[in-house]
């Protein structure tokens, strides 16, 4: 335990960064003990910087003004780059697709909002805009970002827009021709060494076959992409988010089991070919309270050797299943994964309910030495009814996931009743994102303010400087910690195979 004087600190809201540092000189660097400090009671102030990085300029009525939300990131070398959807649409995405790039690792941001795909912006076509992601092909230099042109009642098409500077795009790309895609994400071969060097890849689902996953690859920097090719075993998933290994074996751990389990599957051929999956875990999960949108999607990277490492939200160590914790599991091989083990941010027996996580690892660093840094959301209190305040933090790694710092305040307490709303539930993001550019981390997130009026104030933010805990802080394991036995979720059987609840999952017929 820690010495009273320190218990009084934190109850006084002591800033969590001071909090780590006082914590250190009590436990002793690198202590590797298990959470013994009293659980947080009140949210601490925010003290770290943070850097405005775009805002809604739309004006369209189908939207809910001025929000932005769900970023993804992707660095290389110097430059990082994010991408998210601006002005929500209570019924699916977005007015566009907004960017922000740093080519000075962080140190300052353009920003503007992608031309031809939406009627708001520059001659597009679809009504709406969803599901941003980004990569980085080195073989053709060039930045992808991927996202949903949204026509409803029509299928949803997934798009890339490249860029040879990440500041000057041009009009997107249609990918798919059939299907009605949902939850896409994009990554490149990057290794110069590979023999798939230059080969980029699409993961996304068609909700209308029931959440079929489907994989499409480019070989020329995006211009043109491959037929839709499903998984040996016709896998059915959600949220997947392919990796790239030193190897070039393409590496793709999603949500399968309409959110009942996590999968892994994978291609050794560039493409060509993709594997049956594999069970990482089961998931159990807590349903967050606020009429929040979430669920539990993974969050997943890679590190220079070629060790993944995914993170979702689960329940399967608060009695009760009273609240989420993150939980992590790592392979070498897509094949083979460890047990989940959980993030120790808090106590098990603290309130606190954690969920949308979002992982970076180092790329220059592997194995025990692997630099990971974990943004997310939570609720300081997981039972807070139909109004929620709600804190993003981060936590890193310094030893492949072993051990982990004390948690740091980034912004909050926010009043879920800032957020838009959707059909499934008011909404900061369903992934936020963090990467490490240089050896320093950054985390692109959305923050709410009190709205003016009808007006709602939800933006993109990043830290102003990298994201790091106290160079002498404690650390904290979760080594010995075993699930609650017979751990279930909180909620039935998921009724449908979109985040946006736009396709209903028929009912079991009796037989």
């Amino acid at each position: 335990m820690l010495p009273p004087a320190i218990r009084r600190m934190r109850q006084h809201f002591f800033p969590a960064l001071v909090l780590s540092l006082l914590i250190a000189l009590t436990l002793g660097c690198g202590s590797g003990s298990a959470h013994t400090e009293p659980a947080q009671t009140a949210f601490p102030a925010a003290t770290v910087p943070l850097t405005k990085l775009s805002s809604d300029p739309y004006t369209n009525s189908t939207s809910q003004h001025a929000t932005e939300v769900e970023p993804d990131t992707f660095a290389f070398g110097s430059t990082i780059v994010t991408a998210f959807q601006v002005g929500r649409i209570h019924g699916g995405g977005a007015s566009d697709i907004g960017f922000a790039t740093s080519t000075d690792a962080g140190t300052t941001w353009n920003s503007g909002f992608l031309p031809g795909i939406t009627t708001f912006q520059d001659g597009g076509t679809f009504t709406a805009a969803s599901d941003a992601s980004v990569a980085y092909d080195a073989a053709h230099g060039m930045w992808l970002i991927a996202s949903l042109g949204l026509n409803p009642p029509g299928p949803a098409k997934v798009l890339v827009t490249r860029s040879p500077d990440a500041i000057n795009w041009g009009n997107p790309i249609t990918v798919t021709t059939t299907g009605d895609a949902d939850k896409n994400w994009i990554v490149c071969d990057n290794t110069s060494t590979s023999q798939f060097y230059g080969h980029c890849y699409i993961e996304w689902d068609d909700v209308n076959s029931g959440d079929l996953v489907k994989m499409n690859t480019s070989a020329d920097g995006g211009l043109t992409w491959g037929s839709a090719l499903s998984t040996a075993d016709g896998a059915h998933g959600i949220g997947g988010q392919p990796l790239v290994q030193p190897t070039g074996k393409v590496i793709v751990p999603i949500t399968g089991g309409v959110f009942g389990s996590m999968l892994a599957f994978s291609s050794n051929d560039g493409g060509a070919n993709w594997s049956s999956t594999v069970t990482v875990s089961s998931i159990t999960d807590h349903t967050e309270a606020g009429g929040l949108r979430s669920g539990p999607l993974p969050s997943a990277e890679i590190d220079a050797n070629g060790t993944v490492y995914v993170v979702w939200a689960d329940c399967r160590f608060r009695t009760n299943c009273s609240s989420n914790d993150l939980v992590l599991s790592t392979s070498a091989d897509g094949g083979t994964w460890t047990k989940p083990a959980r993030i120790p941010i808090d106590p098990t027996t603290s309130t606190v309910d954690h969920f949308i996580p979002g992982v970076a690892v180092d790329p220059a660093t592997s194995a025990s030495s692997a630099h990971l840094t974990l943004t997310y959301y939570y609720y300081l209190v997981s039972n807070c009814g139909t109004v929620c305040q709600m804190g993003v933090a981060f936590v890193s790694s310094q030893d492949g996931g072993q051990t982990w710092s004390a948690p740091v305040e980034l912004a909050g307490p926010m009043i879920t009743s800032w957020l838009p709303n959707t059909f499934s539930g008011l909404m900061v993001a369903d992934y936020i994102s963090t990467s490490y550019v240089n050896g320093n981390a950054f985390a692109v997130f959305a923050a709410a303010k009190a709205p003016s009026g009808s007006t709602l104030d939800e933006a993109m933010y990043t830290t102003t400087s990298p994201l790091a805990a106290a160079v002498d802080a404690a650390r904290f394991s979760s080594r010995n910690e075993r699930p609650v036995p017979h751990a279930k979720s909180d909620h039935g059987p998921a009724n449908f195979y979109d985040l946006d609840h736009e396709h209903p999952i028929p009912p079991k017929k009796n037989p």
